[in-house]
């Protein structure tokens, strides 16, 4: 799709599976650390200006408009890849964000709330913070 395009193929729309209130989650990463940077919501429109810009558009539920990320504050994303999941029902665009993702200021919107989950560990992998090849030398033979 060149830059020009101003039309999304009505395909992709089709796979969307926007909610009830015709909106769908884009999870939003950083293109190059892959850091989870944000989410918003998109209905049709946001997605279609997002694909054919180059820039994030989310639509605002509180607002009821379209919000194009950076306008007021500088801090803009600007799009690199899109995908859809296998159900069709988030979206993940990855940016090369500039300044902070968050409306606080922090550089992703999970900064700031970490909780504290038991740490699962897949069968025969090494304990945290211990490689598999150093739990096998440090074992007693």
């Amino acid at each position: 799709m060149s830059a020009t395009e101003t039309n999304v193929d009505p395909a992709i729309l089709e796979r969307v599976a926007f909610n009830g209130d015709g909106l769908v989650p884009a999870v939003i990463q950083q293109w190059d650390s892959l850091e989870v940077l944000m989410m918003g919501w998109m209905n049709a429109e946001a997605l279609r200006r997002t694909l054919t810009e180059g820039r994030v558009t989310f639509w605002s539920r509180s607002r009821q408009e379209y919000w194009r990320k950076g306008d007021t504050s500088g801090h803009v994303q600007y799009v690199k890849s899109a995908a859809i999941d296998c159900d069709g029902d988030t979206l993940l665009v990855t940016v090369d964000q500039i300044g902070a993702a968050c409306h606080t200021g922090t550089r992703t919107c999970f900064d700031a709330d970490q909780l504290a989950p038991v740490v699962g560990e897949a069968p025969g992998s090494a304990p945290a913070g211990e490689t598999a090849s150093t739990a096998q030398t440090s074992e007693a033979p």
